[in-house]
C-alpha cells in the first residue's frame, strides 16, 4: 500500500510541475503572424460588406495617437442600434474586436516594429470606418441606406 502511494504522490508532482512549466512567449515572427491573419480577416469583411479593401487615408490620419476604444466613439451618446442594422453593427464589432488584439499585439512587438505598427494603424481606421457605417444604419432619416 506504500508503494501505490508512494506513486500517486509521484506522479502527482510530476503532472503539477508540467502543469506548473514557465509558458513561453510567441517568438516575434508568431506574433507578426497573428496580426497578418486578423488584418486579413477584416479585409475580407471589408470586401463583403462592399468597403474598400483599405481605409482610405483620411481615415487613417485621423485614427493616430488614438485608442480602438477612442476610434469607435463615432455615434452620438444612446446611440441605439434596430434590428434592421444588427449585421452592419456586429461587422463593425468584429472589426474593432481584431483591431484590438492587432494594436495589443503591436504594443508586445514595441514601436520600431513597423508591420505591427502599420497594420495597428490600417486595423484601427477600418474599426472607425466600419463604425460610421453602423451609425449611418442606425439612422431614422436614413431609412434607405445600403451597404
Amino acid at each position: 500500500m506504500r508503494t501505490g502511494t508512494l506513486a500517486i504522490i509521484m506522479i502527482a508532482t510530476i503532472g503539477l510541475g508540467i502543469a506548473c512549466r514557465p509558458v513561453r512567449p510567441l517568438p516575434a515572427q508568431d506574433k507578426r503572424a497573428e496580426i497578418i491573419a486578423l488584418w486579413t480577416q477584416i479585409r475580407g469583411w471589408r470586401h463583403e460588406a462592399r468597403m474598400d479593401l483599405d481605409p482610405a487615408p483620411s481615415s487613417l490620419i485621423g485614427v493616430r495617437g488614438l485608442s480602438v476604444k477612442g476610434v469607435q466613439r463615432v455615434c452620438p451618446d444612446g446611440h441605439q442600434v434596430p434590428t434592421s442594422c444588427n449585421d452592419v453593427c456586429n461587422l463593425a464589432d468584429a472589426i474593432c474586436d481584431n483591431a484590438e488584439r492587432i494594436c495589443d499585439i503591436a504594443t508586445e512587438l514595441g514601436p520600431n516594429d513597423k508591420l505591427g505598427q502599420e497594420k495597428c494603424e490600417s486595423s484601427k481606421a477600418s474599426c472607425r470606418e466600419a463604425k460610421q457605417r453602423c451609425c449611418r444604419c442606425s439612422d431614422t432619416t436614413k431609412a434607405s441606406f445600403k451597404w
